[in-house]
């Protein structure tokens, strides 16, 4: 009779957190028509400026209540939905008021149009801005991204030229850009149950936290960015490595989707290492890493080369990343340890300009993250080898043993790369809300507890408002002393931690 009523009351909120998500997609969808990144809105600054715009306190409500509900609602089964099927249907529950809401929360989208129809019209997007390029949409792209070359790879320009094409105006534009991004999600969630299936993992966990997250339907769904994209690639591409390693073949197949989205997003890239040990088949030997990690190496360089000669823009992408850094806001760790340097320096009449410089120690620092990240799941792999070759030496259940090794080296591979895109989104120069949604599909796949993540990431779901205004930089001085603030207490629990 316990068991009975418990399950009842585990139905009634789950039914319970579906609905309240669906009824906030709802009010985040009625604050992007009210006031979100429309085309002819104004370029707001401030909440206040908001606020005072026609129609604009409610505009506020309903972007704080509707995400409120949403983030509510998700947190409520953070710890995996009834079914994997159940989690399907509600993250395309709450996607639908979504698609079909104007952009919400970012106006990267009108950068996208622009930098596409530059393209489209035989101006390389990597050498002018999309001012210079003479665009006829520029007064829906933000200032600071109208005289700066495109930072994403020549497989997005060329979607996004794809997207001009068929859209013909902006508003088609705009449609086709999202079909693009929601098609991105769409293969990552074909390939989530494998993957949830080879790491040994509930698969309704797994696709509650990586679809249903708060961050995914407003920033990559309404916001159409790019991210969802490379996710999807990058979730296809690990699917083929953990499914068929040590196959020449589908090793070349996986390296080259794992190329597709580095030539999205650059950000791809720090997966690969980790990749190339999932790649690896039998004793994890240097010459297996070498042998197996080959033709995955293969396979990706390959689709660098070819999407670079077919674009017809060569290399020119990696310039454009230098000007990926040149917002600067708190959100971004060491951008927020620089302005508490400059802080304290004007405080004894001195001007450091410490952003720049802790910017450059932070990306050494996680250069030198990845290396260690990597060395240890190697060592976890070679480790977990030899223990189930003893193992199975010892016992007859070859078959079973054999399985749950698979899924260990599986699982120990993927949280590694997880922690190399944590690691990432830490120490990069910037941080936006929906840069959370990169590690957070494999983290739904690999760590055995979710609060340490999804409470960022919940919180980051309140840092943008629907004209893609963003918070931080309304909140800059006590921002940057709260997130320095938060780093130390982080560093300092971890060393007492290490030192017990």
């Amino acid at each position: 009779m316990s068991v009975s009523s418990g399950a009842r009351r585990g139905g009634l909120a789950a039914r319970s957190a579906r609905y309240e998500g669906l009824a906030g997609a709802g009010l985040l969808a009625v604050a992007g028509y009210l006031g979100g990144a429309l085309p002819d809105a104004p370029l707001s600054v401030t909440p206040a400026s908001i606020w005072r715009a026609p129609g604009g306190p409610a505009t506020l409500t309903c972007w704080l209540i509707g995400t409120v509900l949403l983030v509510g609602a998700w947190w409520s089964l953070r710890e995996g939905a009834p079914s994997t099927r159940w989690a399907y249907v509600t993250a395309g529950l709450w996607a639908l008021p979504l698609l079909v809401a104007p952009p919400l929360g970012s106006r990267d989208v009108y950068s996208y149009a622009c930098q596409g129809w530059t393209y489209a019209h035989g101006v390389d997007p990597y050498t002018v801005g999309v001012a210079a390029a003479g665009c006829p949409w520029l007064d829906t792209v933000a200032p600071i991204w109208r005289d700066t070359p495109a930072p994403y790879g020549p497989v997005f320009v060329l979607l996004a030229a794809l997207a001009v094409s068929v859209g013909g105006g902006l508003t088609g534009t705009i449609v086709a850009l999202r079909v693009i991004a929601a098609a991105g999600l769409l293969l990552a969630a074909l390939c989530l149950p494998g993957l949830a299936r080879a790491a040994g993992v509930p698969a309704r966990r797994a696709a509650w936290l990586a679809l249903a997250a708060p961050l995914v339907g407003v920033h990559l769904v309404a916001g159409a960015h790019n991210d969802a994209v490379m996710l999807g690639l990058l979730v296809c591409g690990l699917l083929t490595v953990v499914r068929r390693p040590g196959r020449p073949a589908a090793l070349l197949l996986a390296g080259a989707l794992l190329g597709l989205a580095v030539t999205v997003k650059a950000t791809a890239v720090v997966v690969v290492p980790f990749a190339v040990l999932a790649a690896a088949h039998g004793r994890y030997t240097v010459r297996a890493l070498l042998r197996h990690g080959g033709w995955l190496a293969g396979g990706l360089f390959a689709a660098l080369l070819v999407t670079s000669a077919v674009s017809g823009l060569g290399f020119g992408w990696v310039g454009g990343l230098t000007h990926s850094g040149d917002t600067e806001q708190w959100t971004s760790p060491p951008t927020a340890v620089g302005f508490v340097v400059d802080y304290a320096g004007a405080l004894v009449g001195r001007d450091p300009q410490a952003v720049p410089g802790v910017r450059a120690v932070a990306l050494l620092l996680l250069v030198g993250v990845l290396a260690v990240l990597w060395w240890r799941a190697w060592q976890a792999l070679r480790g977990q080898n030899e223990l189930a070759r003893s193992g199975l030496a010892r016992s007859g259940l070859a078959r079973s043993g054999l399985a749950r090794s698979r899924e260990a080296r599986s699982r120990v591979a993927l949280h590694g790369a997880a922690l190399a895109l944590v690691a990432t989104v830490v120490l990069s120069p910037v941080f936006h809300p929906w840069y959370a949604t990169w590690p957070l599909a494999l983290l739904a796949l690999t760590a055995a507890r979710t609060t340490w993540f999804v409470l960022p990431a919940a919180a980051a779901a309140f840092l943008a408002l629907p004209d893609g205004t963003n918070l931080a930089r309304v909140t800059k001085a006590p921002g940057a002393l709260a997130m320095t603030a938060l780093l130390l207490t982080v560093l300092l629990r971890s060393a007492r931690r290490r030192h017990r």
